[in-house]
């Protein structure tokens, strides 16, 4: 009789995957190289057993496929991988860490994702990349006019607003064919703000249908745009242990690095996803300029941590601290209460 597998660490790529199986023992039973067609088939004739997958491209695909063959999958930050790692890199030896490192028992697992969170996370990331062109336009646009003499403000408004004005008229510092360049330019940027608009109704629709966003919306300093990135990043808030470690997951605590009865502090982490601490981090600056118009316990808190840590600190304090109270709400069936 066949040994059963236990537990498997499964290397993914584009086209060649490999397997490294251990049975109950933990004594290595297999080791085996698959092309992409075969992975599908290979794992259907196998009694269900953990498997072990790094977090990187097409990871959550496959855990969602192998789900649906029965077995238990979970994904590893790569960084965790790294220390079980034998002597030189290669797929046989990185199936083998990921074997080991998906069985230890204090390990910390990715939350895997299902196909209506990534859908919504692709919109965010198509929306983060218009933001970003809109932005690299606007400052060309500014830079070519510098050097015909018309300097613009900053702001991408003002670029809006006087782009018109300096095709339509005769200026005397522009040329014929530098007015048509400009005028191409601003058709461009005309475009992409069409585009960024549809996505972002598009944002508001699932935000009103989706009522685990609304709750989180209701946090000060969380909005619609904050809220779907975060069901889109983590539906479940049960992955986490604690609010503490979900905002440590996101990169909002301190570096550290102490020894004995030295503590050594630095700046946060950064580790995480950087497009949902940087929603986290500008929402949380919106509360902290308001803070000081306001009575509640909340504000004087802010207020008080503006005063002592500066502007900068202040905001990704409270940037961890909505990263908690998301958690909270994530876990419990209530609703959020605000400050009194």
């Amino acid at each position: 009789m066949a040994i059963e597998m236990k537990v498997v660490g499964l290397d993914v790529a584009k086209n060649v995957f490999q397997v490294h199986g251990v049975d109950r023992r933990g004594e290595t039973i297999l080791r085996k190289r698959l092309r992409r067609p075969q992975v599908t088939e290979f794992f259907r004739h196998r009694t269900p057993c953990l498997i072990g997958i790094e977090a990187t491209q097409g990871a959550h695909y496959w855990a969602r496929v192998l789900r649906a063959l029965g077995h238990e999958v979970r994904l590893l930050a790569p960084q965790f991988v790294k220390p079980y790692l034998k002597s030189q890199k290669n797929d046989a030896n990185d199936a083998e860490a990921i074997c080991e490192a998906v069985s230890r028992p204090n390990m910390r697992f990715v939350p895997s994702k299902s196909i209506e969170q990534q859908d919504l996370q692709a919109l965010h990331r198509i929306r983060s990349r218009m933001i970003g062109s809109r932005t690299q336009l606007g400052n060309q646009i500014r830079g070519l006019l510098a050097e015909y003499g018309i300097v613009l403000p900053l702001h991408l408004s003002q670029v809006r607003a006087a782009l018109p004005r300096l095709i339509e008229d005769d200026n005397p510092l522009l040329s014929g064919f530098g007015r048509q360049l400009l005028a191409a330019l601003y058709e461009e940027l005309c475009a992409l703000e069409q585009r960024i608009e549809k996505i972002e109704e598009q944002v508001q629709q699932i935000h009103r249908s989706n009522p685990l966003c609304q709750k989180i919306a209701a946090v000060e300093g969380v909005g619609p745009v904050t809220a779907t990135a975060v069901v889109a990043a983590i539906a479940d808030g049960r992955t986490f242990h604690s609010g503490r470690q979900f905002a440590a997951w996101i990169g909002l605590v301190p570096r550290q690095h102490s020894s004995g009865d030295k503590q050594r502090h630095f700046g946060i982490t950064k580790r995480g996803d950087p497009y949902l601490r940087m929603l986290l981090v500008h929402g949380a600056r919106s509360v902290v300029y308001r803070a000081p118009n306001k009575n509640d316990s909340r504000s004087q808190w802010i207020a008080e941590k503006q005063r002592k840590l500066g502007t900068a600190k202040t905001c990704v304090a409270v940037a961890n601290k909505n990263a908690r109270v998301i958690w909270a709400l994530l876990v419990r069936d209530e609703p959020y209460r605000r400050a009194a």
